[in-house]
């Protein structure tokens, strides 16, 4: 263990140059839908999810004191075996539960997270280097190969979810020992000779260093987190230079290309997003965040040309990103297939931290709307409504082959869906010392700080559901400052009133918000109603897979029939283009949503003899239910279809 002192002091945050995330503390949801997800992550999700680590053996990697176990995880064609990252499964579980202990104390929970750092810091070498897979199995060969091994994705999980323990709890020995971790780092890698020019594959450890920059305040740590962002993609490749040291031909690399983890080329020139999605939105993530830090506008350039082509040419309807298997990423522009679809929940996960730190910086809603897509769509859909069986893959067409499951061969996607809930508060709203942002509805209650002001806010909604909302805002005394109301961009009408007096909303928006500027008093009440019908969604012509189909949507729910609903596969419904689309509130369905009804047409296989024919089937009235797409696969297993052929 390393007995090195910290090198940092928690000093406060200077005062904020743009919109700055409320504290998720601030802000308890008291009723409706994000109510009864916390509760249901903070009560099962997080406690199974430790059980897990020890039935799978991934706690077991921290008996430094014992010869390893034989591996639980095979070796992969690259060399990598999923258990060099067992430190990042536990690190975002540590992470996700201190969320959760910053808002509910638990002390078995708080008791659990101790165990694992005392652990981490009695393995920890004498100069600070900590990777439970290298300081067991292969010292020798730590640094060796950051182009496949993830050695610092693992530290940079670790580092958050210290970051996020000290935060929550106030103790600093998890930090110290992350801490100490960074200071080997600093030593051994950058453009000072004697060190290694070298950066992670496998992004992560730049967004983490920003975080952890944030609570020391000390300049090295977003130093490293610059260095290693301008280093990425620089000729000739670190990554070739480091294959030839081991006596490997680089032309012999696996994935063939560094696109695979955006080290193709440097970051400012890139405009396609490519290679593999979680590290791409981890890469992003961490852009935004240093284009504030920094003031760097090429960095906010380089972002905004690279969300326009993902969400542009490359986006799932649900907020999945990713549609191969082979490189868990991307492939070409438009190519989005459905019963295919890897759409990772991590990735999905990723662009919901992408899109949140967009929107700090340009307040523009159309980051926001992304978030919100993904949030009741292509990553809720990752977990089950019972909070402990999950999904890797969101596909968005299934013949009944996909089901849910307790835990995964490479388990990444649980922990993060688990993070991205439990510090859900810190996504509603965000502020300056002069404005308030409110991007998300839903029953809750916070306190907010605007300079020298303390306001109360409660909303009352049932949204996703209902498009109403009422805000009660409290003050102490009266005081002055904008209000920022994200105004959905699938919403076609919303009207807005402030103690009854009705705002002109066009009037009053860019880019998606609603600015309210006034002197706001103590019981000052915004009434937001948002219109939601049934929208009907078409893809772009290139997507080959969608031609002839259509989606719905309303509201931010995507929706998808499943089997079990109509008692058929719902491939063989064809939706009249002018059917009607009725809405109605089902209590019954896994705590309840809002589905949809309607009459379609079904192709009848009864006479058919044969596989072809040369006459089209009969089509017979059937009358079809769509449930929203992050319940499918909660009840009987069967075929589910978001894309619906229409007639």
């Amino acid at each position: 263990m390393s007995s090195k002192p910290a090198s940092s002091r928690v000093q406060p945050l200077t005062p904020p140059r743009r919109f700055v995330p409320v504290d998720h503390a601030k802000v308890d949801f008291t009723g409706g839908f994000w109510e009864s997800w916390s509760k249901t992550v903070r009560d099962v999700t997080i406690p199974t999810q430790h059980m897990r680590l020890e039935e799978e053996g991934f706690l077991e990697v921290l008996d430094f004191d014992k010869p390893p176990s034989p591996l639980v995880r095979r070796i992969q064609p690259s060399g990598l075996s999923m258990q060099h990252f067992f430190d990042s499964d536990f690190g975002k579980w540590i992470e996700a539960a201190s969320y959760t202990l910053k808002t509910h104390p638990n002390p078995d929970i708080e008791a659990k997270i101790d165990a694992i750092v005392e652990k981490l810091e009695q393995g920890q070498m004498a100069d600070g280097y900590l990777n439970s897979w290298f300081i067991r199995r292969e010292p020798e060969k730590r640094w060796t190969n950051l182009r496949d091994l993830h050695e610092m994705y693992s530290m940079g999980h670790l580092l958050e979810g210290a970051v996020a323990y000290f935060e929550a709890t106030a103790k600093r020995r998890f930090l110290d020992v992350m801490i100490r971790a960074v200071d080997h780092i600093i030593d051994t890698f950058g453009p000072e000779p004697g060190k290694l020019r070298g950066y992670d594959a496998h992004e992560e450890i730049e967004l983490a260093l920003v975080k952890l920059y944030r609570v020391t305040r000390d300049p090295r740590h977003l130093a490293l987190a610059t260095y290693f962002v301008d280093e990425r993609g620089q000729m000739p490749s670190y990554y070739d230079e480091e294959a030839r040291r081991r006596g490997e031909n680089p032309d012999d690399y696996v994935y063939q290309t560094y696109a695979y983890s955006q080290a193709h080329m440097p970051v400012r020139e890139q405009t396609q997003v490519v290679g593999h999605a979680v590290r791409a939105m981890y890469l992003f993530s961490a852009m935004v965040d240093l284009a504030h830090e920094n003031e760097d506008p090429t960095l906010k350039q380089a972002c905004e040309r690279l969300f326009d082509n993902l969400t542009g040419r490359q986006l799932y309807v649900t907020g999945g990103l990713g549609p191969s298997a082979s490189n868990e990423g991307f492939t070409r522009e438009y190519d989005l297939p459905n019963e295919t679809a890897y759409a990772e929940t991590c990735a999905a996960v990723a662009l919901g931290f992408w899109s949140h730190r967009m929107a700090q910086l340009d307040l523009d809603a159309k980051y926001t709307d992304k978030l919100e897509t993904v949030l009741f769509n292509g990553a809720l859909s990752g977990i089950s409504r019972d909070g402990e069986h999950y999904f890797y893959e969101n596909v968005l067409e299934s013949h009944g082959q996909n089901r849910r499951w307790k835990w995964h061969y490479c388990p990444c996607c649980p922990t993060n869906i688990a993070r991205l809930i439990t510090s859900l508060g810190q996504y509603v709203y965000s502020a300056t010392d002069a404005d308030l942002a409110v991007h998300l509805y839903g029953g809750n209650a916070a306190e907010i700080a605007l300079g020298g002001t303390v306001v109360r806010l409660a909303q009352e909604t049932r949204y996703p559901w209902d498009g109403d909302i009422r805000l009660a805002l409290g003050l102490d005394t009266p005081s002055s400052f904008t209000l920022h109301l994200r105004i959905p961009g699938w919403c076609r009408t919303a009207r807005v009133t402030v103690n009854g007096e009705t705002i002109d909303v066009e009037a009053a928006t860019t880019r998606g918000y609603l600015a309210i500027r006034r002197t706001w008093a103590d019981g000052d009440e915004v009434r937001l109603s948002l219109d939601m019908p049934v929208d009907r969604l078409y893809a772009h012509p290139a997507v080959g897979e969608d031609a002839g189909r259509v989606a719905l949507k309303r509201g931010p729910v995507v929706y998808c029939v499943e089997e079990t609903d109509i008692g058929t596969e719902p491939q063989r419904l064809r939706l009249p283009a002018d059917a009607r689309l009725d809405v109605a509130y089902d209590p019954d369905l896994l705590g309840g949503a809002a589905v949809l009804t309607g009459e379609a047409l079904e192709a009848e296989a009864g006479d058919w003899d044969g596989l072809y024919r040369t006459t089209p089937p009969a089509l017979k009235p059937r009358t079809f239910k769509a449930i929203p797409y992050h319940l499918w696969a909660n009840r009987d297993p069967g075929a589910m279809l978001v894309w619906l052929n229409e007639k």
